[in-house]
């Protein structure tokens, strides 16, 4: 292991733009749980797709919004703060190295840690949006009204992620980072929520940039990375010295 944390050590020391991929593994090391795995405890022999998704929103808003709370934690959310791995990936930037990140998560921590180019590709739970008039509004508007509506014309809000029927966010902009970075790190992904685990595998398989995968446990796609490790992020980034 020592010999592999070197390596991905003088990796990051040598790139100068280097992009992160982050998943559901970056924002359970502050505490939040994946909501993929917790979803059943609500849904009543509905299907966590079923529920989060666009159709289930516009037939039902009411029901949408008493599920999403439940599901997402909404109100729990701004108890949270970023992780070390956050705060290793923010502080690379400040350190003058060019840092885009390219994420699967909703909890807009990486901001929250300092990171400026962020990839939120499954949009942020952070705003909800009158989709009659526009207006955007934040999570404390969202978690002081139990079906929050909008002031001006009293249309029930959409919740700023991407839902199921939706299409992702910056698919083209975050595959162009990663094209022209001269390192490329996932960072807790299991690799398995489509299409956006495309962007890792691209780069791992029809380019030449170093890739390193970080997760807890073994994926699929661990054989297509130049280093692998099995261990939780932070674990392994305090053991860096850059």
């Amino acid at each position: 292991m020592k010999e592999t944390i070197r390596k991905l050590e003088n990796l990051i020391i040598e790139a100068k733009r280097i992009c992160f991929f982050t998943g559901a593994g970056m924002s359970t090391e502050s505490g939040i749980p994946d909501f993929r795995s917790s979803s059943g405890l609500w849904t009543k022999n509905q299907s966590f797709v079923d529920i989060v998704s666009r159709s289930y929103f516009e037939k039902h808003p009411i029901k949408f919004w008493q599920a999403f709370k439940e599901i997402f934690r909404v109100k729990l959310m701004q108890q949270y703060e970023p992780n070390q791995g956050h705060v290793f990936i923010a502080e690379l930037e400040k350190k003058g190295k060019l840092v885009h990140i390219i994420t699967q998560n909703i909890d807009g921590l990486h901001q929250r840690a300092g990171s400026t180019n962020v990839y939120e590709i499954h949009g942020t739970i952070q705003t909800a949006t009158c989709h009659t008039c526009k207006e955007k509004y934040h999570l404390s508007y969202i978690n002081a009204h139990d079906i929050p509506k909008c002031e001006n014309c009293h249309t029930i809000l959409k919740p700023d992620v991407v839902l199921f029927g939706d299409a992702i966010h910056h698919f083209e902009e975050a595959l162009d980072a990663a094209y022209q970075s001269d390192l490329f790190l996932v960072l807790g992904s299991s690799l398995e929520v489509t299409p956006i685990n495309q962007i890792p595998i691209i780069i791992a398989t029809e380019t030449n940039i170093p890739t390193v995968i970080i997760n807890k446990d073994r994926t699929r796609f661990d054989y297509l990375f130049d280093v692998c490790i099995q261990a939780k992020i932070g674990e392994v980034l305090q053991q860096l010295h850059i």
